[in-house]
C-alpha cells in the first residue's frame, strides 16, 4: 500500500477514548451509562459513521481514580491522537479540565457538575474555563434548584407554617460536593432554613447516627448527593430508626434497581431525570432501542435511564462530528464550534428522548429543564410516575456554579 493510501485510509477512522467506571464506588450506574456509550458508539459505525468516518474507540475501566483516569487520557492523545473523549465522573473530569482545554480535545462527561458550563471563566465562582467541556442533562447544581422548587410547591401544597428546612446529604467528594453550595443559597433564596450538611460515605454501611441527626435537626427535605449501595443504606438506616423526611435525589440515585434493592422502604421517593424511560411512548425510544441490540440481540432487556443518557451524549457528539467534517475536518476544535451550531437541538431519531439543548460559546448549560419524578414500591410492584417539569432562569451568576 502507498503512502497516500495509507493516509487516506487513515483519514477514514477518528479516535475516541471512553473512560467507565465498572468496577469502582459508582460502577453501581456507571456500567450502564457505559453500555449506552458503547453500544452508541458500535451503532454509529454499523451505520455508516460520520458519513463515512469510522469512530475509533477503547473502554477504558478506570475503577473511578483520577491517577488512573489521566494516564488513560494522556495514552489516547498521544498515542491514538483523540479527536474526543467520552468520560464518567465528577472528580477525574474537573481534574482533566486544563489539559482537554490545552489540547483542544472535547470531553463529554457523566459528570453533570456545574463547574464545567462555564466555558470563558466569566463568572467569579468558576474555579477553571472549561472551554472543552459538555454533557448532556442538566446541570446537578440546576436539578437540585429544580428539586427545592418542588419542596418549596410541596411545602405550600401541604399547608405547612414556618420555613421548611433543607439539608445536604453526601460524601465530601467532589461528585456529591458539585451542587452543595449553590443548592443551599438557592433553598435560602427561597425561604428554607438550611441545616448542615450530613456526611454518608459513598461505600454502603450503617447510617443510622446519621438518620439520628436528621430526625433531631427535623429536616424536612433531605438532598441525597450519593448513589447506589450508600443510597439503599441510607434508606434502610432511616427506616430503622424511625426518621420521617421527604428524600430527593441526584440524577444517579433514582431508579427501579434501586428501588427494588430497598423495597418497601421506598415511598415517595422524588429524583430528577432528563431522558424518556424506556417504556415511554416516544418516538425517538424506536431508535435507542435498536441501539440496544448491539450488546443484547434479543431486545429485551430493559434499560435504565442512565443507559439513555449515554446514548443522548454520544449523539449529541456524533451530530457535532458531522458539523465538523462539512466545515473543516472531524478536529477537536471543529467538534467544539458543531457543538454550538444548531438551537433547540435534538439528535436527529431521537426526538422525544433527550430534551432540547441549547449551548454557545459563552454558555455550556445545555439543559436548564429538569423533568421530576416519584417512585414508589408497592408489594414487587415499582410504580415511578413524573410530577413536574421544571425550566429554570438561565441565571447569570449561577453559570459554572
Amino acid at each position: 500500500m502507498s503512502l497516500a493510501a495509507v493516509s487516506a485510509q487513515a483519514k477514514d477512522s477518528v479516535f475516541v477514548g471512553h473512560l467507565a467506571d465498572l468496577s469502582g464506588p459508582t460502577a453501581f450506574v456507571g456500567k450502564y451509562y457505559a453500555n449506552g456509550v458503547r453500544d452508541s458508539l458500535a451503532y454509529i459505525n454499523a451505520n455508516g459513521g460520520i458519513d463515512g468516518t469510522t469512530l475509533e474507540f477503547e473502554t477504558i475501566d478506570y475503577a473511578y481514580k483520577v491517577p488512573q483516569a489521566i494516564g488513560a487520557y494522556k495514552k489516547w492523545k498521544s498515542r491514538k491522537k483523540m479527536v474526543a473523549m467520552q468520560g464518567w465522573g465528577t472528580a477525574d473530569t474537573e481534574a482533566l479540565i486544563t489539559f482537554v482545554a490545552k489540547d483542544k480535545i472535547p470531553v463529554y462527561s457523566a459528570s453533570y457538575s456545574g463547574h464545567l458550563t462555564d466555558p470563558t471563566g466569566k463568572n467569579p465562582h468558576t474555579k477553571k474555563p472549561a472551554p472543552y467541556n459538555f454533557f448532556y442533562g442538566a446541570s446537578y447544581s440546576d436539578s437540585c434548584r429544580a428539586l427545592v422548587q418542588w419542596a418549596n410547591a410541596d411545602w405550600k401544597k401541604q399547608g405547612k407554617a414556618g420555613k421548611p428546612k433543607f439539608t445536604h446529604i453526601g460524601a465530601n467528594h467532589p461528585f456529591p460536593n458539585a451542587p452543595k453550595k449553590a443548592c443551599a443559597e438557592y433553598a435560602t433564596e427561597l425561604g428554607f432554613e438550611v441545616m448542615p450538611p450530613v456526611v454518608v460515605s459513598m461505600k454502603p454501611g450503617d447510617f443510622k447516627a446519621q438518620c439520628l441527626t436528621l430526625k433531631n435537626s427535623k429536616t424536612n427535605y433531605g438532598y441525597i448527593g450519593n448513589l447506589g449501595g450508600s443510597v439503599l443504606s441510607l434508606i434502610k438506616s432511616c427506616n430503622t430508626v424511625g426518621t420521617k423526611l421527604q428524600f430527593m435525589s441526584n440524577v444517579w440515585g433514582g431508579d427501579k434497581k434501586t428501588f427494588s434493592a430497598i423495597g418497601e422502604g421506598v415511598k415517595d421517593y422524588i429524583f430528577p431525570a432528563m431522558t424518556a424511560f424506556w417504556n415511554d411512548n416516544v418516538q425517538g425510544m424506536q431508535l435507542v432501542r435498536e441501539i440496544s441490540k448491539l450488546s443484547d440481540p434479543s431486545g429485551t432487556k430493559e434499560r435504565p435511564h442512565h443507559y439513555t443518557r449515554g446514548v443522548c451524549s454520544v449523539f449529541f457528539m456524533k451530530e457535532a462530528m458531522q458539523w465538523a467534517k462539512n466545515n473543516g475536518g472531524i478536529t477537536g476544535e471543529n467538534i467544539k464550534k458543531g457543538m454550538y451550531a444548531a438551537k433547540n437541538w435534538e439528535p436527529k431519531g431521537l426526538e422525544g428522548v433527550c430534551l432540547p439543548a441549547t449551548l454557545t460559546a459563552e454558555d455550556h448549560r445545555g439543559l436548564n429543564t429538569v423533568n421530576i419524578y416519584k417512585g414508589n414500591y408497592n408489594g414487587g410492584d415499582i410504580k415511578i410516575e413524573r410530577v413536574n417539569q421544571i425550566t429554570l432562569e438561565r441565571r447569570e451568576d449561577w453559570l459554572g456554579y
